[in-house]
């Protein structure tokens, strides 16, 4: 398959923190052995909560070895992790930013669900419950929401389009579509787009409670005993280029995100609804000029909830037709957590290392088949596969739907 055509944007660096540690590869690695980063919850207030089990970053991550000692009172855990994702990337890119004719054509899109919740939720501690008379005089850099990409951009010297972009599960790949679409119409060259966030705080978590829609024990996608999903923690973050600039300076390529789909269910705001997910799968096919029978695995939304599970089967049945039996799918969710707006950026890497290496990660867990979940999910062990061309859900809360489809170097 070609990686040809004006409208091809390359990945050519790539950067992530999750529970399985720092950087893409020890994701990846943990991935393909099938190796969960899910654990017991360590949080202060852990003893209050009914679910006590997340995927978290590990506690080795030092904030100081990474970043400047000027920059650290300015950084919520949000950020930081944008902020270790986006370094890696651009190191892995072999791009410089001295230029400043290249800093001025490079912008950044971040997608966050929450944002600086992790601040936000302590300095409601020290007000509320504390009665302090004053709070971080930081606080507010720290929770805006866009101060991810505003401290990548800083951090770089890039002065092209910086923002956020916030539809909760979603927001990674809409951040990556918002990127695509500003590199195909000639807006930037280079983009610096993924997703970041880190919810696990007692607030979020306790919201989550309320919803009764968390696993207590294990997050187990497609299988007929899944009780929910699991919360993390992370980001990944993305060096996207036109292909035209990437093979000008003979950068070596990751992958081509050929195509990108959204749509709206524009019904219930937790319930999906079949149709949005269709659309965005269509769309992104469309977009990419592939025929549905082009795919060879699809990284799965996921979560582990027996709604969202079914619905998304039913969409791949109704986009796919009897190609859907022949399809490699898989929810890498049940070994990372779900990170929220993270979500799709720590797939992004999973989809990435399944064309490098024509391996295809597992859903763990999967013990107990599902009548309504009656497709090829891979289960429980990695299996070599040719990997020439993927796509990547993301459904959200809101009926907000964004699909990414993407093709081997």
């Amino acid at each position: 398959m070609s990686v040809g055509g004006s409208r091809a944007v390359a990945i050519t660096g790539m950067g992530a923190i999750s529970a399985m540690g720092e950087g893409a590869g020890a994701l990846w690695q943990a991935l393909r052995a099938g190796t969960s980063g899910i654990r017991p919850l360590r949080h202060a207030y852990a003893e209050e909560l009914r679910v006590r089990i997340a995927a978290q970053v590990p506690e080795s991550f030092d904030p100081a070895a990474h970043f400047p000692e000027r920059l650290l009172p300015m950084l919520d855990r949000t950020a930081q992790f944008a902020l270790f994702a986006a370094n890696e990337a651009i190191a892995q890119s072999g791009l410089e930013f001295a230029d400043a004719a290249l800093a001025a054509r490079c912008g950044v899109v971040v997608g966050t669900g929450v944002g600086g919740e992790t601040t936000h939720d302590d300095q409601n501690r020290r007000l509320y419950a504390e009665q302090a008379r004053r709070l971080h005089p930081l606080t507010i850099v720290r929770i805006m929401a866009n101060a991810p990409a505003s401290l990548i951009s800083m951090a770089h010297g890039l002065h092209g389009p910086a923002f956020v972009v916030s539809s909760a599960c979603a927001s990674t790949n809409h951040a990556i579509a918002q990127a695509v679409m500003m590199i195909r119409a000639g807006m930037a060259d280079v983009m610096l787009a993924g997703g970041a966030d880190a919810c696990l705080s007692f607030g979020v978590l306790r919201a989550w409670e309320a919803m009764r829609v968390l696993a207590g024990d294990d997050c187990r996608p497609f299988s007929a005993n899944r009780r929910g999903l699991v919360l993390a923690e992370g980001a990944g973050m993305f060096v996207l280029e036109s292909l035209a600039h990437a093979q000008a300076r003979g950068a070596a390529i990751l992958g081509v995100v050929a195509g990108v789909g959204m749509s709206a269910d524009a019904g219930d705001i937790v319930s999906p609804d079949v149709a949005g997910g269709v659309a965005a799968m269509r769309l992104a096919l469309a977009d990419a000029g592939f025929e549905p029978a082009a795919i060879d695995y699809i990284n799965a939304h996921g979560t582990g909830t027996p709604t969202n599970d079914a619905s998304e089967t039913r969409a791949i049945h109704e986009v796919f037709g009897a190609h859907a039996r022949r399809l490699a799918i898989s929810s890498t969710k049940s070994m990372h957590g779900h990170a929220l707006g993270a979500s799709g950026a720590l797939e992004l890497v999973a989809v990435l290392g399944a064309m490098r290496e024509s391996l295809v990660p597992p859903t763990i867990n999967l013990d107990a088949p599902d009548p309504e979940c009656d497709l090829d999910y891979v289960p429980n062990q990695a299996r070599p596969l040719p990997v020439a061309a993927a796509l990547s859900n993301a459904f959200a809360f809101g009926g907000l739907n964004a699909v990414l489809a993407l093709r081997a170097a």
